[in-house]
């Protein structure tokens, strides 16, 4: 403790020294980030073992493993946002009102909100920007009859392998051939609706405290189509209680990372994150540090995963969010 006070005298400034006591402690609680300790759930690997690869399914609670509950250290981004990016951390929080405020006219979020994204990832997004494609976007709801819920669960959404797929599923074959070969990423674009995310709000790691083998494929499982749509948005159902923990009627069409515990990881997240503010989380990018033409220390994907913050007032209405997901190449 007396190492600790020494260092802040050291980094406290003669003016605030020479401040009284209460105002110190004051101007010294309004620069600290708020800390709380919560809750989170990852994969426990020794669930699975014996029994192939791992899944999960998009659209409710069934998989073939459990999760483990850990207790961790979350650090509020407010005050702090200019310390963290996409390229360092992983993520980047920013001010950007959107123009749609309750997300429920599946036109006006393709049509509308969608343009906003893009104008807004080639604004912000560090590196020059050439061409934005939104394949995705997931509503959800804190509602028993909302067909996507908050997930509780640390996760990536796409492992590159998957992210690659995506680049040949949505671009016409000689365009996708051509943009994989340079630099994309994936990047998520969070937003609250209507009211602040403090009911389970969305805590990310700093991808700088993880390390390659925290990371483990998981198939992602969707239902069968009986028609030609390949397009999943806004088609969203609940999933069949009968049916929940088995893959009948399921088939992978996608692969994501579960992340394995570890003692070094650390969380952030934005307290009581408004509709007015948005969240990147990048899922994966090529030219992040361990891919084939890597650079060293870029940030290569976010582990995120919704929370239950011990204090939450039970007064607080339930999550609603929108996550628009984006390939993004550059020049």
């Amino acid at each position: 403790m007396k190492r600790i006070a020494r260092q802040l005298a050291i980094n406290t400034p003669k003016s605030i020294t020479k401040l009284p006591r209460t105002s110190q402690r004051l101007l010294h609680s309004q620069s600290l980030p708020k800390m709380t300790t919560a809750t989170f759930k990852y994969i426990d690997p020794a669930s699975y073992e014996g029994k192939g690869k791992p899944w999960g399914k998009v659209d409710g609670p069934g998989k073939s493993f459990t999760l483990k509950d850990y207790q961790k250290t979350v650090t509020s981004l407010r005050g702090h946002e200019s310390e963290f990016s996409t390229d360092n951390s992983g993520f980047a929080v920013y001010n950007s009102p959107a123009r749609e405020k309750v997300f429920t006219d599946e036109s006006a979020i393709r049509n509308g909100y969608y343009p906003e994204v893009e104008a807004m990832l080639k604004e912000r997004l560090p590196g020059k920007i050439k061409k934005v494609v939104i394949f995705d976007h997931t509503i959800r709801r804190r509602d028993k009859n909302s067909p996507r819920q908050p997930v509780q669960q640390v996760h990536v959404d796409q492992t590159p392998g998957a992210a690659a797929a995506r680049v040949r599923r949505h671009l016409p074959a000689e365009e996708a051939e051509e943009l994989l070969k340079g630099r994309y990423s994936i990047i998520n674009v969070w937003r609250p609706i209507e009211n602040p995310a403090t009911d389970f709000p969305l805590a990310v790691i700093d991808w700088r405290s993880t390390t390659p083998s925290d990371f483990i494929a998981v198939d992602l499982l969707y239902p069968k189509r009986t028609d030609n749509d390949d397009d999943d948005r806004g088609k969203e159902v609940l999933p069949d209680e009968k049916t929940i923990w088995s893959r009948e009627g399921y088939e992978a069409k996608g692969e994501t990372f579960a992340v394995a515990p570890s003692e070094g990881h650390r969380f952030f997240y934005m307290k009581d994150m408004t509709p007015e503010e948005v969240m990147l989380l990048k899922c994966f990018d090529s030219a992040g540090e361990g891919e084939s033409f890597g650079k060293k220390g870029l940030a290569v994907r976010t582990p995120h995963t919704a929370f239950v913050d011990p204090k939450t007032p039970e007064s607080a209405p339930g999550r609603q969010s929108i996550e628009i997901r984006c390939l993004v190449f550059y020049e």
